[in-house]
């Protein structure tokens, strides 16, 4: 697992209808709001390789073809605070340039500016990686950041 970067740098937050979803390199987050006094037993969660599925209480709340492929057996949920249900999923392909444009396939997308702003998150996230020791947390990017950002692996050290 990642340090995890988005919290010294900040998320970019894709808001949807139930709450929000996230990204890093490594993980996909999902954050659902669900009525407060919600018990383990309301819900029934279904996470797959390549799909997932969550009704509350009865209600589908999503279901449906994840954008990329994860990690099934590595994949949890919780219920916090009897109000919110989180979910991490563990990306297959964990490098810079698979940043994942929308949760579901077709469903749940970052408009443009917040998927150019996911990218530079995740490009960070990779020199962050790439340079241990230095502080990117209020870092800015710009240029060609796009499928994770220059490749300087060619480069002599």
């Amino acid at each position: 697992m990642s340090v995890h970067f988005e919290e010294r740098s900040g998320a970019a937050l894709c808001q949807t209808p139930w709450g929000s979803w996230y990204q890093t390199m490594e993980e996909v987050f999902i954050e659902v709001n669900v009525p407060p006094g919600t018990s383990s037993k309301d819900i029934k969660c279904s996470l797959g390789t390549k799909h997932i599925e969550l009704v509350v209480k009865g209600k589908e709340i999503f279901k449906g073809k994840l954008f990329g492929s994860t990690v099934g057996d590595e994949a949890t949920w919780t219920l916090e605070d009897k109000k919110l249900i989180r979910i991490i999923l563990m990306k297959t392909n964990r490098d810079a340039g698979n940043c994942w444009t929308s949760l579901l396939e077709e469903q749940y997308a970052a408009d443009p500016w917040l998927q150019d702003q996911m990218q530079r998150k995740l490009t960070l996230e990779r020199f962050q990686r790439e340079n241990p020791g230095f502080d990117f947390s209020g870092a800015e990017i710009s240029g060609n950041f796009h499928g994770g950002g220059p490749d300087f692996s060619s480069l002599q050290k």
